[in-house]
């Protein structure tokens, strides 16, 4: 079986309280975009559970990897035979895009479809949550107002089609724990939601990532970038999770050809 693990942008993300347990709540829209991963997966003929990729290369070992403990996971309340996973990896990592967290989540619903589980969406959502706080968000994969650690979704209002989403993306690695712990939770003046609501062409200045002012100190890289992205048309820009991506919303394809070196670059209409 063959899947195609797609990744997301945040729209908005409010950092709104520090929890009990050192995580904490947050606010975003999570929006699926077309950037994919490729996993194949296939019963392993020796009953050895293999995993391998190819393409953007993965640090850690391969037992971190999310595609092996969604294996791991679905096997501890299933008693299905080892497979062979093969990942081709697209979504850089450590962006802020979620692309580990789309693998995992494609891979629970992948072996779900292959043994013929019948597991519900609700109860892929369970497993989901304990591979990661947005691992949850791909199970349906569309567009949702997350809260909690990332996990609580409801339905958004959203809806990006007509624009063209550009990403452009650094080679910088902003530590997700470190990023959390220069921020001051809080909740904003005017909601997420009632934000949200508002035509995208009147998003900027208001629909706001509490990481990017932070990160873009450390990285003024990530600003330069998203005020270049202003400069060639976009009707809204900002950083994706805690960085490094950075997205533009466009309502006719940029030529950006040559304008990001040393970046990532892609480009789509909108799902």
């Amino acid at each position: 079986m063959i899947v195609k693990p797609n990744c997301k942008i945040n729209l908005g993300l409010n950092v709104v309280r520090k929890r009990m347990d050192d995580y904490h709540d947050i606010e975003t829209v999570f929006y699926p975009v077309g950037l994919c991963d490729s996993i194949e997966i296939n019963t392993s003929a020796d009953n050895r559970l293999r995993f391998s990729s190819t393409g953007l290369r993965i640090p850690g070992d391969a037992a971190s990897n999310l595609c092996i403990q969604a294996f791991e996971l679905i096997q501890e309340h299933f008693k299905i035979p080892a497979v062979d996973i093969r990942l081709q990896k697209n979504i850089p990592m450590g962006s802020g895009l979620g692309g580990g967290s789309a693998d995992g989540a494609f891979t629970l619903k992948a072996l779900n479809e292959m043994f013929r589980l019948g597991l519900s969406k609700e109860q892929l959502k369970a497993f989901a949550s304990r591979l990661g706080s947005d691992c949850t968000f791909f199970i349906e994969n569309e567009p949702a107002f997350a809260k909690g650690r990332g996990e609580l979704l409801e339905k958004t209002v959203a809806n990006l089609s007509g624009f063209y989403i550009l990403l452009a993306i650094p080679q910088l690695h902003m530590n997700t724990a470190e990023a959390y712990s220069m921020m001051q939770p809080g909740r904003p003046a005017t909601s997420l939601k009632e934000i949200i609501s508002l035509p995208v062409i009147q998003w900027k200045g208001k629909l706001i990532n509490d990481f990017e002012s932070h990160v873009c100190q450390r990285f003024p890289l990530i600003g330069k970038i998203k005020e270049l992205l202003y400069e060639k048309g976009a009707v809204y820009s900002a950083m994706s999770g805690s960085g490094s991506a950075v997205y533009g919303l466009f309502n006719e394809i940029p030529a950006v050809e040559g304008l990001f070196p040393g970046c990532f670059v892609w480009v789509s209409p909108s799902i």
